[in-house]
C-alpha cells in the first residue's frame, strides 16, 4: 500500500519510519524538506514531498501534525488529492497554553471535536481517528506484559475503517471502532487523560486497554 504522511515531527516520522518497516511505500510531506533531512538520510527507501505531492502520492493518508495548522495543512495538500481516500487523522485540539493540574486545554469543546470539523469543511475525505491517545515511541509495535493495546477509532465511511483497522493490526493493536466521526468528541480527550501521568510524574511509556466481559 502507499502511504502519505502529512507532517515532520515526531509522530509523523515514527509512524512513516513503521510502516517502511511493514512493507508499505512511504511517502512523508512537509513545507520544509529539512527539518525531514536526518529522516531521509536513516530511511533511504522512504520518500520527502510536498504536502500537495505527498497526498496524491498516497492510498491512505495520515494527518500528523500540530491541531491547530491541521486545516492549513489539509488545504495545501489538496482536496481534490485526498477525495475518496481513508484519512488517519492523529489530531488533537491542543491550545497555547500551560496545562493546569497536568490536564491539557483543548480549544475545541465537547459537543464538537477537532475531526468532526475537519469533516465538515472536507466533506469527500474519509477521516478517521486514531493514534491521538498514545506517545510516538509506543505508536508501532507497542510491547505491554498485559498484551495488546486499544487503539479507538470512529469515523464515518465504515470502508476506511476497515483499511484503517488493518494498519492498526499490523501495528500491532486491537482496535475500538467508537462508531461516527462525533465519537471523536470521547476519543480526542483521551489524550489529555494520556498525558496527566506524564505531566505530574513524568510517566509516558502507558496505553490504555478495553476489557469485555466474556460473552
Amino acid at each position: 500500500m502507499k502511504v502519505g504522511v502529512l507532517g515532520s515531527g515526531d509522530v509523523a516520522k515514527a509512524l512513516a519510519s513503521g510502516f517502511l518497516q511493514h512493507g508499505h511505500e512511504t511517502m512523508v510531506g512537509t513545507r520544509d524538506s529539512q527539518k525531514l533531512a536526518q529522516w531521509a538520510s536513516d530511511h533511504p527507501q522512504g520518500q520527502v514531498g510536498s504536502f500537495a505531492e505527498t497526498a496524491a502520492f498516497g492510498d491512505v493518508i495520515v494527518l500528523a501534525v500540530k491541531g491547530s495548522a491541521a486545516a492549513d495543512v489539509l488545504d495545501a495538500a489538496g482536496i481534490a488529492n485526498l477525495a475518496g481516500k481513508p484519512v488517519i487523522d492523529t489530531t488533537n485540539p491542543i491550545a497555547d497554553a500551560p496545562p493546569s493540574n497536568g490536564v491539557l486545554k483543548f480549544f475545541t469543546n465537547l459537543d464538537d471535536s477537532l475531526m468532526e470539523q475537519h469533516q465538515r469543511q472536507f466533506a469527500g475525505v474519509h477521516f478517521v481517528k486514531a493514534f491521538n491517545s498514545v506517545g510516538n515511541n509506543r505508536m508501532v509495535n507497542p510491547q505491554f506484559p498485559g498484551g495488546k493495546p486499544t487503539m479507538f477509532i470512529c469515523g464515518n465511511d465504515a470502508a476506511a475503517k476497515q483499511t484503517v483497522s488493518g494498519l492498526l493490526d499490523q501495528f500491532g493493536w486491537e482496535v475500538a471502532d467508537m462508531g461516527k466521526a462525533e465519537a471523536a468528541r470521547a476519543i480526542e480527550p483521551l489524550c489529555m487523560l494520556w498525558c496527566i501521568p506524564g505531566f505530574l510524574r513524568d510517566e509516558w511509556t502507558h496505553a490504555f486497554k478495553l476489557l469485555r466481559a466474556d460473552a
